[in-house]
């Protein structure tokens, strides 16, 4: 390195290169979905009503937390991560591991924030294409969410009628 170059982070361990091929990936994927969507005549909505955003949002952020915190799903983030431990709600932190593109992926699937943009996509095309089956998908997802608050609910309310 020259005394001109700077290092992007301090160790200077930031997959840069891994990065820049799961953004070209999700790019390429969104370019495909759209040029597929165009030349099948595909019309898309002018808009989205209020109610479709909540389930897609409410969906997004379960299907996010599944692939990425849930433990059914560690056999998935594996190859990428290592268990850090076991947090409240049966949820795991893991951390991501290797070099490179490995490590990228380790981030992504680590982090429901990160993993959230592809699930949208994910979801937003199945809106796109198939609505019907698009809604049904984000009500089953959203219906998760809620019987997970249900379940926080009753615990607390057990906790307080015990004591």
């Amino acid at each position: 390195m020259t005394d001109g170059e700077q290092r992007y982070d301090e160790g200077g361990d930031t997959p840069l290169g891994g990065y820049a091929a799961l953004a070209a990936t999700f790019a390429t994927g969104a370019g495909v979905f759209a040029a597929t969507a165009r030349r099948r005549g595909l019309r898309l909505p002018d808009t989205v009503p209020a109610w479709d955003v909540a389930l897609l949002g409410a969906a997004t952020f379960k299907a996010s937390r599944l692939l990425t915190k849930d433990k059914v799903t560690s056999f998935l983030r594996a190859p990428f991560t290592s268990r850090e431990r076991e947090s409240n709600a049966n949820e795991v932190m893991d951390a991501p591991r290797g070099t490179g593109l490995r490590r990228a992926v380790g981030d992504l699937i680590s982090c429901p924030f990160c993993t959230s943009a592809w699930v949208a996509g994910g979801l937003v095309g199945t809106y796109a294409v198939a609505p019907r089956a698009g809604r049904l998908l984000c009500a089953g997802l959203t219906a998760i969410v809620v019987s997970d608050w249900l379940q926080y609910a009753w615990s607390v309310t057990e906790q307080k009628a015990e004591g």
